[in-house]
């Protein structure tokens, strides 16, 4: 265990990533990037992690802004049940801990969004707290340095895995050690093209002598992917256009897009105006359709969203259904509202 100690940390002072998060990692940052590291690239999230501490330099001042204004600023990333669940953090930590994360591992698993691999990381980083992460890195280096054949995502491979983190830990040195396992699988021990024949663990690790190194780890087969069909109405009046807040437990909740009639095939625009949703939903108005664009496809982790949009001209009458969630706005403003990234794409194309 030493030697694999010694020989990591030797590593990491030659060849880790300098990253902003890194220089004086207080909770508020450590906690913050690795909520936007989930998911996202480092090249990515530094940009956004970056942008994020200029205007919300403390988790008291995240706290304090609104919900949209934080899902303006995480758009793009996707997964924006993150956003939600650090702005929800952000005020439980202010509401129960006056501003200041709590330095217990058990605490940090009862915050919104933080689980055991955020919790053990602000536990080990922030607070030297010996706590192992197990990532994504960290199920790679120690599946193949000793050649665990285990799928890592069932019940007894996260059990085994962790551990078997918790006792390759570097106790006294808990933050770094956990940083470097992870670096050393993004930049050394990478999923395609290790550098094995340059390892310093290449003595230790079982996996490469066995041979079965581009073997691990194992992964069960993902679920299935489903398709979505959805058709898009941009219904502009003038130099204004309706706009629709999503709402319930479906994807992209609390963002901003057009009102939207889903199919479970693909339609022309004609079968679309012909719908009885439409007709409810235009109340007889009189209308043009101006313009339909191609298909766009957007792949999300469980799904993929085929989708058209119907661009529709009304005449001087507005419709009279305009709630909270379906509104008139200028085109010129749907730059102010947080919307998912297929709608910007449709915007930009």
């Amino acid at each position: 265990m030493e030697i694999i100690h010694d020989t990591l940390i030797n590593w990491y002072a030659e060849n880790h990533r300098d990253l902003p998060w890194r220089h004086h990692p207080t909770p508020y940052q450590v906690w913050l990037s690795e909520v936007i590291l989930q998911q996202t690239r480092v090249n990515q999230g530094r940009d956004y992690y970056l942008r994020f501490i200029e205007r919300w330099p403390t988790v008291t001042d995240l706290a304090q802004a609104s919900e949209e204004e934080v899902l303006k600023m995480w758009q793009g990333l996707g997964y924006y049940s993150r956003a939600r669940n650090l702005h929800h953090c952000a005020q439980q930590v202010v509401k129960e801990y006056g501003g200041e994360f709590p330095a217990d591992f058990e605490k940090l698993k009862q915050l919104k969004g933080i689980g055991e691999y955020t919790a053990a990381a602000i536990a080990s980083i922030a607070f030297n707290l010996p706590h192992a992460v197990v990532d994504g890195n960290v199920y790679r280096v120690l599946s193949r340095l000793y050649d665990i054949e285990t799928p890592i995502n069932i019940n007894e491979g996260q059990s085994l895995f962790a551990r078997l983190a918790n006792e390759l830990l570097n106790r006294e040195q808990p933050g770094l050690h956990n940083q470097t396992m992870m670096e050393f699988g993004a930049l050394h021990c990478t999923p395609k093209n290790p550098n094995c024949l340059h390892c310093p663990l290449q003595a230790q690790c079982l996996g490469f002598a066995h041979q079965t190194l581009m073997q691990r780890p194992v992964k069960l087969p993902k679920v299935t992917v489903t398709t979505r069909h959805f058709n898009y109405l941009v219904i502009k009046n003038k130099d204004n256009v309706y706009l629709h807040k999503r709402s319930g437990n479906d994807i992209w909740k609390n963002l901003y897009d057009f009102p939207c009639i889903e199919s479970e095939a693909p339609m022309t625009a004609d079968e679309v105006v012909a719908t009885e949703q439409f007709q409810q939903l235009l109340e007889g108005k009189p209308f043009t359709i101006t313009k339909t664009s191609p298909v766009l496809t957007h792949k999300l982790t469980h799904r993929t969203i085929l989708a058209q949009f119907i661009e529709l001209k009304l005449d001087d009458e507005l419709l009279q259904i305009q709630t909270k969630d379906l509104f008139l706005t200028r085109e010129s403003d749907l730059g102010n509202y947080p919307i998912p990234r297929l709608i910007d794409l449709y915007l930009n194309t």
